[in-house]
């Protein structure tokens, strides 16, 4: 009997170790197995298959397709895009230094940037690109155009362009330009002592041009406060935003450890430098669309309680990128880790390892996230981004001004409102007039402006499932009463959203004379976070209050 135990034990042990050796071995058998049918599949397909095959294109789509199971962020970058990629890390390229867009008259200048070679040269807003360096794009993609567009520093472009109110196309050459993008937008003083900063990404010099700015403002201002605006910034680079927290919290802090299956993937990134401004009362400004860097700079400035946060809860990505050099210059940006901010919590939103049915991504529900505390013992919770200390509530809907905004007709407006108006007031003083309003109104009338609402929509698919179940007649005159309300009455939608639409109008109408820094000076004059930043920086405005 003993010795059948014995056998019985050696035949489990020895099972368990066939079985744990044969893990990795199993693994190594089925990616070896379903690569040998995949490129059975693909060799056959070019054999048998009845048209010509376009390799790059089909192996690019199926790398596509298999990495958007994953999540959004892990991307294949073949090698010509490696161009976008110096953009996306450094914030720079090469070219003419404007942003274009494809509209019905063929592509055309959006918005040329302040001091760039296109603005310098005279490009304007409105221009349609009828060639470049002697080819005609008519017919070409925005991103072939942009690709034109962009070459090696120091070499000659030449554009003809077509440019409303000229009466025959123009030719401008000059040279294309090393451009760097400033990821501080904007930097202004916005009431006693108080500064404020647009920062929009988190690229290579993001902490050092943070850093100048506030300096800037401290220096010629003597501020004491400061407004961080990081809504609707997307991330990049942490080591930037790990710089930027140290600005304003002691040496050695930790702000963020990153956590993945590797350990290679396992780290604490700490401030590395003395603060430079210990004592200034901060407030950061997000919004829903600020996400990965942004998240952490606004969470560990929360977790620290060296910050109040002010907007909306922010995006919820707590995953982390690295960029991987693969075959043929080719690069893999794939998801490594997750990251988590000083109380200890992680603030993905979004749960990519798990899905529905319908193949569709959920939520971490409020029922299963869990609760951290903050240095000085504040409560917050992880699983769904930054829940700022303070909450606004952005109150817009999707109305006529959205629509007018997705037909481009405040864009076309500005292009002929330029040519009968050299100048305008600044953009501190501007307001659109009376007379102005009408004449878009007008404007509209003589395009011709209508649209469908998304109920309008919905109402037709109602109508269609009720002919199925025979309903249609028996519910008539009650679709026939929702069906009146339902079609928009364009001017008297106009009128009732008449703030709103001058606001997009008068924005697009600046940035013809001002550019991007005048568009933003004009938006924070009825910016209602930046005045709720400014009523908590107040005395008794329950800064200290909230943090403490």
């Amino acid at each position: 009997m003993k010795k059948i135990i014995q056998l019985s034990i050696f035949v489990f042990c020895f099972s368990t170790v066939i079985y744990g050796a044969s893990k990795p071995e199993q693994r190594t058998f089925r990616i070896s197995k379903n690569l040998t049918i995949f490129n059975s599949v693909f060799r056959d397909l070019d054999i048998h298959y009845v048209d010509t095959l376009n390799y790059d294109k089909m192996i690019k789509t199926s790398i596509d397709n298999m990495l958007e199971k994953l999540d959004p962020y892990t991307v294949y970058m073949p090698e010509e895009e490696t161009d976008d990629l110096k953009f996306m890390t450094t914030g720079e390229y090469a070219g003419i230094g404007a942003l274009i867009s494809k509209s019905d008259r063929g592509v055309v200048i959006s918005e040329p940037y302040e001091g760039k070679p296109a603005q310098r040269n005279g490009v304007r807003a409105g221009d349609i690109i009828l060639q470049i360096d002697g080819k005609y794009v008519n017919g070409l993609t925005v991103s072939e155009v942009s690709a034109l567009l962009k070459g090696t520093p120091n070499t000659t472009i030449k554009l003809r362009l077509d440019r409303p109110g000229g009466k025959a196309p123009i030719e401008i050459s000059f040279l294309r330009e090393k451009i760097q993008m400033n990821p501080v937008s904007y930097s202004a003083v916005v009431a006693d002592k108080v500064g404020y900063v647009l920062l929009n990404e988190f690229t290579e010099r993001a902490a050092i041009e943070l850093k100048d700015a506030i300096s800037d403002l401290v220096k010629q201002h003597q501020i004491e406060s400061l407004v961080l605006d990081i809504r609707n910034n997307g991330g990049g680079l942490i080591d930037e935003a790990v710089k930027i927290v140290g600005y304003f919290v002691p040496k050695g802090t930790a702000v963020v450890t990153t956590k993945g299956k590797n350990k290679e993937s396992e780290r604490t990134y700490k401030t590395p430098t003395e603060p430079i401004f210990p004592q200034m009362k901060l407030v950061v400004l997000a919004n829903r669309s600020s996400a990965s860097a942004s998240e952490i700079l606004a969470g560990s400035l929360q977790d620290l309680d060296r910050a109040v946060i002010v907007g909306e809860r922010t995006f919820g990505k707590g995953l982390v990128q690295n960029i991987l050099p693969i075959s043929y210059g080719g690069h893999l940006k794939v998801t490594t880790a997750k990251y988590y901010i000083p109380s200890g919590r992680c603030i993905q939103a979004i749960d990519y390892s798990h899905r529905n049915e319908d193949g569709s991504v959920g939520h971490i529900p409020d029922s299963l996230t869990s609760e951290f505390k903050t240095k000085n013992g504040r409560k917050v919770r992880d699983g769904g981004g930054i829940v700022p200390d303070t909450l606004t509530k952005d109150d817009r809907k999707v109305n006529i001004a959205y629509y007018i905004y997705s037909q481009n007709l405040y864009f076309e407006f500005a292009t002929q409102y330029v040519l009968k108006h050299p100048h305008i007031a600044s953009p501190a003083e501007f307001k659109l007039s009376d007379e102005d309003f009408k004449a878009f109104t007008d404007y509209l009338i003589e395009k011709k402006f209508t649209y469908t609402t998304q109920t309008e929509k919905y109402y037709k698919e109602l109508i269609n499932i009720a002919k199925i179940e025979g309903l249609d007649k028996r519910a008539s005159d009650e679709f026939d009463a929702l069906k009146a309300k339902l079609i928009p009455d364009i001017s008297k939608s106009i009128e009732e959203n008449r703030e709103e639409v001058a606001e997009l109008l008068s924005l697009e109408i600046i940035k013809r004379y001002y550019y991007q820094k005048g568009e933003i000076q004009y938006s924070l004059r009825t910016d209602k976070d930046l005045k709720v930043a400014l009523g908590l920086l107040m005395p008794q405005g329950g800064y200290d209050k909230i943090l403490k």
